[in-house]
């Protein structure tokens, strides 16, 4: 596990992007990049899809996804797709949704799709976040999802939220070549620190064979040792 620290979360989010061009770039060949969600990939998306780089090489994927419409304003990939993906034209692919399906329906589908685009090899860079709680992708404390040993994607119902996910597994993160984890913010310091010590579902990330690196701002970074 490796830990960066930048001023703020402009810093780290020009960090990011470089950090994903850089691997895109030395990769030579096909490259799969797993996607987050929420708000702060945001600006790392924006800024990742100024740079030269050959996207058609490239097949993207959401870690997770909420159990809505696909334009609908919650959904990672509607964000992904209008931040990043219509910009770069990389192969993007997200879970399917349809109102008489449930995500029990769709996450093994969603899986064979995972499990296609990486022909058996491993992940080559998922890019994560983390809440408050300490939950990544949407793996969250106490949810079933955490206890899966075998699948690389399911469903996940979340009673804190009153939702339901799907989500990447710790089998699928863990296969990865590498995972940058970006977090930004004074709200999230206590679960950067309860992370780094192994006690929250971020905090499991390093219990795989993936390189895990954090990307922190100073705020988020403000109770680590």
């Amino acid at each position: 596990m490796e830990l960066f620290v930048h001023r703020d979360p402009a810093e780290v989010a020009g960090a990011v992007a470089d950090r994903i061009g850089d691997a895109i770039r030395d990769a030579g060949d096909r490259f799969t990049l797993g996607l987050s969600g929420g708000s702060t990939p945001i600006a790392t998306y924006q800024i990742l899809r100024e740079r030269r780089l050959d996207w058609s090489t490239v097949d993207t994927w959401v870690s997770d996804e909420r159990w809505v419409p696909p334009d609908h304003q919650r959904s990672n990939g509607r964000m992904a797709e209008e931040t990043l993906i219509r910009h770069v034209g990389a192969r993007f692919h997200r879970p399917g949704w349809a109102e008489n399906l449930t995500p029990e329906d769709i996450a093994p589908h969603y899986e064979s799709v995972i499990n296609q685009i990486h022909h058996k090899h491993r992940p080559d860079l998922i890019h994560l976040g983390m809440g408050d709680d300490g939950h990544t992708a949407s793996l969250f404390p106490g949810t079933a999802a955490l206890d899966e040993t075998e699948r690389w994607i399911v469903a996940n119902h979340v009673p804190q939220l009153g939702e339901a996910r799907i989500t990447g597994t710790f089998p699928l993160l863990w296969t990865a070549k590498l995972i940058i984890v970006q977090v930004t913010g004074a709200a999230k310091a206590e679960a950067v620190r309860d992370s780094l010590a192994g006690m929250t579902p971020a905090g499991r990330l390093t219990e795989g064979k993936a390189r895990v690196e954090w990307f922190l701002d100073e705020d988020a970074a403000a109770l680590v040792s």
